[in-house]
C-alpha cells in the first residue's frame, strides 16, 4: 500500500526566528507519526538553516524551484546540485505560481523535472487547471498535456520516479477547496494515464492533493482512494494546523 506524504510549501514566508520557532513546536508531535512521510519548502536563503533544524528528525527537507542547468552565468537562479548539497530530498516544479505569475511553460516544467532528476532529488510535478478551465470542461485535457510535456522530456517510466502534485488553481490561496470527489476524480484520471506506462509503479506512486486543504478538510481528501496526501502552503506556517493536517493524513 502507498504510503501517506504531507508537505509543507512556505512560499516566499519566514525569518530565521520564525523558521525555528515553527520546526521547535512541530518536531518533537510529527516524530510519533506513523506511515505518514513530512517534508518542508522554505524559500532558498533558509534551506541551510531548516536543514540544520531537520537534522536527526524524520521530517525531510525540499525546496521550491531549480533551474534547469547545474551551473553557469544565470545570475539569480539556484542548480539542482546546490539543492542536494544543501540536504534537499525534494524539489517543487511547475508550482502554478510559477506557471501564472512566471511564465513557466509546460515544456521549461518538463526541463525542470529532468534536471531535478540528473542531481539526485526528487522532483514533484505540480499540475492542474483554472477556474475557466474547469468551467469549459478541458480539466483533463489541461493535465494531460501537463504531464505529457514531461513524459516526452523524460518518459513514462521516469515521470513514476518523482510525485505528482494536483492542484485546481482556483483553490489555491482562495479558501476554497475541491470537494473531495472532485479531487479524487482527478487522481483518478492522472493515476490511469501513468498506468499507460506501468501499472504496477503508477499503483504506488504518490499523488498529492493541494488547494486550501486544512485542518478541517484534510481527512476527508486524504479518506479518497487515490489521494495520498497533500502539498500544502498557508497551513503549513501554522504548527498546529499543520500537525493537525498531518495526523489526517495517518488515519
Amino acid at each position: 500500500m502507498r504510503g501517506k506524504l504531507v508537505m509543507g510549501n512556505w512560499k516566499m514566508n519566514g525569518s530565521l526566528a520564525a523558521n525555528r520557532r515553527l520546526l521547535l513546536e512541530l518536531l518533537p508531535p510529527l516524530a510519533s507519526l506513523r506511515h505518514v512521510d513530512v517534508a518542508v519548502c522554505p524559500p532558498f536563503p533558509y534551506l541551510a538553516q531548516v536543514g540544520g533544524l531537520l537534522e536527526g528528525s524524520s521530517v525531510a527537507l525540499g525546496a521550491q524551484n531549480l533551474h534547469t542547468v547545474e551551473t553557469g552565468a544565470f545570475t539569480g537562479e539556484v542548480g539542482g546540485g546546490m539543492l542536494k548539497e544543501l540536504g534537499c530530498r525534494f524539489v517543487l516544479v511547475g508550482h502554478s505560481e510559477r506557471r501564472s505569475l512566471f511564465g513557466e511553460s509546460d515544456e521549461l516544467v518538463a526541463e525542470k523535472f529532468a534536471a531535478a532528476l540528473a542531481a539526485g532529488l526528487v522532483p514533484v510535478l505540480c499540475v492542474g487547471e483554472t477556474l475557466a478551465q474547469r468551467r469549459d470542461g478541458s480539466t483533463e485535457t489541461v493535465i494531460a498535456e501537463q504531464l505529457q510535456a514531461v513524459i516526452r522530456r523524460v518518459g513514462g517510466q521516469a515521470l513514476l520516479s518523482g510525485v505528482i502534485a494536483y492542484e485546481p488553481v482556483w483553490a489555491i490561496g482562495t479558501g476554497e477547496s475541491a470537494s473531495p470527489e472532485q479531487a479524487q476524480a482527478v487522481h483518478q484520471h492522472i493515476r490511469a494515464q501513468l498506468g499507460e506506462f506501468d501499472r504496477a509503479l503508477a499503483a504506488g506512486m504518490p499523488i498529492l492533493y493541494g488547494g486550501s486543504v486544512k485542518a478541517d478538510n484534510a481527512a476527508a481528501l486524504f479518506e479518497q482512494p487515490d489521494i495520498d496526501g497533500g502539498l500544502i502552503g498557508g497551513a503549513s506556517l501554522e504548527a498546529a494546523s499543520f500537525l493537525a493536517i498531518c495526523q489526517a493524513a495517518q488515519r
